[in-house]
């Protein structure tokens, strides 16, 4: 299973175009909030099944604020992070991730691309498709899980 994740997307059409092309060979697309209308524009193209999560700038959007999804047999929580304080530290996460048995986390807000693994829990931040932070790319996820195993990459687009 291919997974595409993306966050902080804000309504930038020509980077979503880009993410597009990066996301073509997914079976599906996480959307991890701020702007998760953009996803519209994607399920349009791609046709693919999609999770929508709301951020802090979705206020007036449809979509879940969290979720665990199993994968393969791995759990995964999704979230936007701006509950976790995540532009701090990952410590709320983290005990999020225990409690609900997750291996893999995924999670946005910082605009920062970032892979971690910590006693066996893969932390995922996408970066930001639009806004990126603390590099000159834009960035989205690829997570490949097969028979448990996970492996993230982040693509520059």
């Amino acid at each position: 299973m291919k997974i595409g994740v993306l966050s902080d997307s804000h309504g930038n059409v020509t980077s979503i175009e880009r993410a597009i092309k990066a996301l073509e060979e997914c079976n599906i697309i996480y959307h991890l909030g701020d702007y998760i209308r953009d996803l519209k524009l994607i399920k349009d193209r791609l046709g693919l099944p999609m999770i929508a999560i709301r951020g802090n700038c979705d206020l007036h959007s449809e979509g879940i604020k969290e979720v665990v999804e199993r994968v393969e047999g791995v759990n995964i929580f999704l979230t936007h992070g701006d509950r976790y304080d995540v532009k701090f530290n990952l410590f709320k996460l983290r005990y999020k991730a225990m409690e609900t048995n997750s291996s893999l986390v995924l999670y946005g807000h910082t605009h920062i691309g970032k892979i971690e693994k910590e006693e066996g829990i893969y932390y995922v931040n996408p970066g930001s498709v639009a806004e990126p932070r603390g590099s000159s790319k834009a960035t989205i996820a690829i997570i490949e899980i097969n028979e448990g195993v996970i492996k993230p990459e982040l693509v520059e687009i």
